[in-house]
């Protein structure tokens, strides 16, 4: 046996390979300088209309991760489509990919949150988001304004679903292994139910899911648009 064995990184494609080292630095960082600097306060999104909001959060969002669990299965899901999807399209059509599906995410999140405020309050914002009367004189929904407010959103996982069906519109084909299933499963299957089984997660808003399911819809419907508006197709050379 060769006592050379290939590092299973070492095919990673560039932008891939860089967007995974500064997630996980990102993810690192917090445990060293929290102390002086609250990551989350800064770098995670809050709602356009929260006192806590800064424009760069909606980039900034996309590399915290909210525990390991999170940021291994969305890291996990770039270095197993990343990096076809980016040999594709080219680096600079991924990267581009990446971050319109990550801000699109963000932006659908906060169209459904407004729909919510403005359920309850008539108006999609709220003229005094840091005084605590803002919230309390709408009774029973007073939580559920407090929470939208007040609830940073992290991860890449929006980027990651718009990658994901990107992936899937160009190898509908590719058969997938997926966990609990014991036969592979064509792309054009698999992707579309994950998609249903977000919306109706998302509509259902059941109990202690702190999941933003909508922002995972909304980067699957910017991975579906931009794939259309730049005409993607698979590489005849490739497989």
């Amino acid at each position: 046996m060769s006592a050379y064995r290939q590092s299973p990184f070492s095919n990673l494609t560039p932008v891939v390979k860089n967007l995974i080292i500064i997630n996980v630095i990102f993810f690192i960082a917090p445990f060293v300088i929290n102390h002086v600097f609250d990551m989350n306060r800064w770098l995670a999104v809050y709602y356009f209309n929260s006192s806590q909001f800064r424009l760069w959060q909606i980039i900034s969002y996309m590399f915290m991760h909210g525990g390991i669990a999170h940021i291994f299965f969305n890291m996990l899901a770039l270095f197993m489509f990343g990096p076809i999807v980016e040999y594709s399209i080219g680096p600079k059509k991924f990267l581009n990919l990446y971050f319109i599906c990550g801000i699109g995410a963000i932006g659908f999140q906060w169209l459904v949150q407004a729909i919510e405020v403005h359920g309850i309050t008539g108006g999609f914002i709220i003229p005094d988001p840091d005084l605590q009367s803002s919230y309390l004189q709408y009774g029973a929904s007073a939580q559920k304004l407090f929470d939208i407010y007040n609830t940073p959103l992290v991860g890449a996982s929006g980027a990651i679903f718009g990658l994901l069906v990107a992936f899937g519109m160009l190898y509908p084909n590719m058969e997938l292994m997926i966990l609990f299933i014991p036969v592979p499963v064509k792309a054009k299957y698999i992707i579309p139910v994950y998609i249903v089984i977000e919306i109706w997660l998302g509509v259902g808003q059941y109990g202690g899911d702190n999941v933003a399911h909508f922002a995972h819809i909304g980067g699957a419907i910017l991975g579906f648009i931009m794939v259309k508006i730049w005409r993607l197709q698979k590489p005849n050379n490739f497989f």
